[in-house]
């Protein structure tokens, strides 16, 4: 299992520019998803590949999926040279997306996404449109199916907007 506030941690104590999105942003949102990893997009710039190789070391990040003796260091340099990066480390999956599907990059994704307290840390997480509009461009039968949820999440929150005013 993941461990979101370890991983959470590292980024923000690191100044990473990211926002959360996928499972994780879900259940930010209110979702009752359960996610087995952390999805995060990531800004594409010097720095900030820097700072995020810098900030996910202590946890050994490996290509998910890949053979064990395929040799892989993330640094700044592979950062650049990739765009997503699906990631196990010593604090559980990670998902390094560099662009995300019906969004665009770190900051098209930005601009749909609002602050969130996460484990005490203030982060960037994808809205409920955001997500829903990611999740309709990916068309996979899982983001399919969250898409009901995330809806009529949306439609409570806009309820309780109105009925404020």
């Amino acid at each position: 299992m993941v461990q979101t506030e370890r991983l959470l941690g590292a980024l923000c104590k690191a100044d990473v520019a990211f926002v959360v999105i996928g499972g994780m942003a879900a259940v930010a949102q209110g979702s009752s998803y359960v996610t087995a990893d952390l999805d995060i997009c990531y800004q594409r710039q010097p720095r900030n590949y820097e700072r995020l190789s810098r900030a996910l070391q202590p946890f050994h990040p490996q290509l998910r999926g890949a053979p064990a003796d395929l040799p892989f260091i993330l640094d700044a340099a592979t950062l650049k040279a990739g765009l997503n990066f699906t990631l196990t480390t010593d604090g559980g999956d990670l998902d390094l997306m560099g662009e995300v599907k019906g969004l665009g990059d770190y900051e098209a994704v930005r601009a749909h996404a609002e602050e969130v307290e996460i484990y005490g840390y203030p982060v960037l997480v994808l809205t409920l449109a955001g997500l829903i509009h990611s999740k309709q461009a990916t068309g996979r039968p899982k983001d399919l199916r969250l898409i009901e949820e995330l809806q009529a999440l949306q439609a409570l929150w806009t309820e309780s907007q109105q009925k404020e005013r």
